[in-house]
Order: C-alpha cells, then structure tokens, then sequence
C-alpha cells in the first residue's frame, strides 16, 4: 500500500485481491437471490428458530475457542503449504473469491429476512474479530504471493534460487500472521458470543 501524503493508494497487486473479493460479493448475492427459495425456505438458513436457539445457547469459550482456532490456523496453513506449489496463486485467488462470496450470501439472506435489523446482525457476527481477521488475511495473500513468485521463477521458467535471508523473512511474517488470527480467534471465542446473545436478546 503506497501513501501519498494524507492520502493512500493501493498496488496492483492488492487492487486485483480487492476486484475478485468485490466479484465474490456479488456473485454470493446473486447466488441468493437467484436460489433464495432453495437457499433460505427449505434450508432454514438464518431463520427464527436457528437465531432463537443461538439467543438461549450455552457457549463454552474454551472449547469454542479451540474448535475456531484450529479451524481457522489449519485452513492458513493449507494455503501457506499451497502457495508452495503451482497451484500457489490459483489458490490465493480462489480463497479471496470465496471469501467474498460468502460475505454476499451472510449479507443478502439476513437482509431478506430482517432488513436492516439482519445487516446489524451480519455485521455483529463478525465484530470485532474481524477487526483482526480482514487484515490478517490480507497480508496473508500477500505473503502467498511473495512466496510463489519466490520459489517459481516465470521468466527464468524454473526454480529462483531462495537465500535463507528470504526464509527468515518469509517464516518471520508467517507466525505475525498465525498470533494474529489467534488473537482474532480469542476475541471470536471469548468475547463475540456475548455480544451476539447480548443483541439477539433486542432484535
């Protein structure tokens, strides 16, 4: 990200990741509203009784926590080992893409059901965690992508040669990023259920 005074500007690179994240989004809201009837009427997806159930749940933090820990690292981790390979950018892409995608679909099925009670609530679900997560993520593919481009020289058509400077950088980025999400899985575990209960018990 380049900054220019008060004002920033963002790479190539990171306009791309921001352009297929905005296709994901639209492309889950058109999946909804296309499906809605498949997708919300017979799925049940975010309707009464699920939030009425999520409204009296029990949560157990600690458990929650590790249940979204090692759900959210192994997943990290899989795209890390990805990025090795030369699937490395296929699979950034595709994880962006779908990110947003899913991001359509929580948006337009709760705001067909609830209006704009279901957008406070899709943005509550993901408060403040994401805080963290959206960031990380986004540094993340970064790093898959300097990475890739790392090990597979294209206009050499075969393998750069890596200096353990670049690995020290590389693995230093990678564990900044993994005490990242756990912070944010922390927060998902121990603080969001609460604030969640908290609103659903007012919606």
């Amino acid at each position: 990200m380049q900054f220019t005074g008060k004002s920033f500007r963002l790479n190539p690179g990171q306009r791309n990741i921001l352009a297929l994240f905005c296709a994901g989004l639209l492309v889950g809201i058109l999946v909804l509203h296309i499906g809605k009837s498949i997708l919300l009427e017979n799925t049940g997806l975010f309707d009464e009784d699920t939030l009425y159930h999520m409204k009296y749940m029990t949560v157990d933090s600690s458990a929650l926590f590790c249940y979204i820990l090692r759900k959210r690292i192994s997943k990290l981790l899989i795209l890390a080992v990805l990025s090795t390979t030369y699937l490395g950018l296929a699979a950034c892409m595709g994880t962006v893409f779908w990110y947003g995608m899913s991001a359509g679909v929580l948006l337009t099925s709760l705001t067909i059901r609830y209006g704009v009670k279901g957008i406070m609530l899709a943005v509550l679900s993901m408060f403040p965690q994401y805080l963290i997560y959206v960031p990380a993520m986004f540094v993340m593919i970064g790093w898959c992508e300097t990475v890739f481009r790392g090990i597979y020289n294209r206009s050499g058509g075969g393998y750069e040669v890596i200096n353990k400077g670049f690995l020290f950088h590389q693995a230093g980025q990678l564990v900044a990023i993994i005490a990242a999400m756990t912070a944010g899985c922390l927060i998902e575990g121990y603080i969001n259920p609460y604030l969640l209960k908290g609103f659903l018990k007012i919606f």
